[in-house]
């Protein structure tokens, strides 16, 4: 089963492939599906979105023997994203008898010491947990046929001294590597010195055709009204959207603010523990919000179906983090949005963005309840309303079951004989 042809699968994936309404693998899954199916290490590189996860989970997946302990592990670079990948190794892994468990950071430890026991043949994990339990013991390492390190340019943003690294040291020579990410061609240096032979590489990103239609736009924003942008980007029909900050600072300020206004809003941050985070997403995908403010943690790999809007806050801090965070929306073909909200002075360094990764933005403007690629028109007569093409119709209220406003407390009446001190 060296060819991606879903006859020879088991029937079980048959099934499954059929039911997610898949008819053809997309390009990166087609073309690393041999070289990883016969054993051979390599780097694979893809846009975002196009469906890296399974392109090395089914091969791999395939060579796993059921109840002959770990032989797959998988680190990725977030906490949500481990959870996300073994949701989709656990659907495809026990259609096969395999078992599949997670180890993240800010679960309980014993009890995933105790599930070790039971000697899991795919292990997915964040590096600090790995790496602890291989430390304990607890992961036989020199046992584990193949690695996969998902998002690999985060994973080895520390070199040769970070986490995934020494976790790759305590694998036997012999054992497969494969390193994935869209941004990937950014740290082969770093890749090469991991794998004792030369990795094959494998880079559909001129040729994938899966990335959907992206919409890049900026907003013209004052810094001290980002939440009152955010607060009537809201209120766009249809809307929900990631919105990224840089600082957490800044995050925690707007989810303050935007809660006060009685607005359905979520955090989901590095500071936040497992199932805050867990939480938080979980309300997201089912719509119960319309806003999950996060940082950089949320850029990677997560897959939100159909969402329709990023915001950026601020313009991000490079190429890597604009592509990453873009890659939520307009996956495998569907349409999305990019609002970053910049200033005179931030607005040069998002346009050296666009240009390194040879995208088109466009100015928009928010002003009637929706956003406008043309600025609104000074008009002298009240009445008359002069048109604009926008980007979308007139805006709709917050569904009242999404969330309770927040009644604001009354302002207390001024006392007219202190008034001038009080201005004063």
């Amino acid at each position: 089963m060296t060819e991606f042809t879903t006859t020879t699968w088991p029937e079980n994936w048959q099934t499954l492939w059929q039911e997610a309404g898949f008819t053809t693998p997309s390009l990166i899954q087609e073309k690393v599906y041999g070289p990883l199916a016969k054993g051979q290490s390599l780097i694979g590189i893809s846009p975002t979105g196009s469906g890296k996860t399974l392109a090395y989970l089914l091969p791999l997946l395939g060579k796993v023997k059921p109840n002959e302990g770990n032989q797959l592990l998988i680190l990725t670079s977030s906490q949500e994203l481990a959870m996300q990948v073994t949701e989709v190794a656990r659907t495809w892994g026990q259609a096969i008898d395999l078992t599949v468990q997670p180890l993240i950071g800010g679960a309980n430890t014993k009890r995933q010491v105790e599930k070790l026991k039971a000697k899991p043949e795919v292990l997915v994990g964040t590096p600090g947990r790995v790496l602890e339990l291989i430390k304990a013991k607890k992961i036989k390492s020199q046992q584990i046929e193949m690695l996969v390190l998902d998002e690999v340019d985060q994973l080895l943003k520390e070199g040769q001294l970070g986490l995934a690294a020494k976790i790759n040291q305590t694998l036997t020579k012999e054992a497969q590597r494969s390193f994935f990410s869209a941004t990937a061609n950014e740290v082969i240096t770093e890749i090469q010195p991991l794998v004792h032979t030369t990795p094959i590489i494998i880079d559909v990103t001129a040729e994938d055709q899966s990335k959907g239609l992206i919409h890049h736009y900026y907003l013209d924003y004052p810094q001290r009204r980002i939440v009152d942008g955010l607060r009537r980007l809201a209120h766009l029909p249809a809307f929900q959207g990631l919105v990224f900050f840089n600082e957490l600072s800044a995050m925690g300020n707007a989810e303050e603010k935007l809660l006060y206004h009685g607005l359905p809003v979520a955090t989901l941050a590095s500071d936040q523990n497992k199932l805050a985070r867990r939480g938080a997403l979980e309300s997201f995908r089912q719509g119960k919000v319309r806003q999950l403010l996060t940082t950089d943690v949320a850029a990677r790999g997560l897959d939100i179906h159909d969402l329709p809007y990023v915001i950026n806050t601020d313009v991000p801090l490079d190429k890597e983090s604009y592509l990453h965070r873009a890659g939520r929306v307009g996956r495998m073909g569907k349409e999305g949005t990019v609002v970053t909200i910049v200033q005179d002075h931030s607005l040069k360094d998002l346009k050296k963005i666009a240009k390194q990764l040879d995208i088109t933005l466009e100015e928009v403007f928010l002003h009637g309840g929706a956003l406008h690629t043309e600025a609104p028109a000074v008009n002298s007569d009240p009445v008359k309303r002069v048109k604009t093409k926008t980007v979308q119709k007139t805006s709709v209220k917050t569904p009242e079951n999404l969330h309770t406003p927040v009644k604001k407390a009354k302002k207390k009446q001024k006392n007219r004989k202190d008034k001038g001190k009080r201005r004063h």
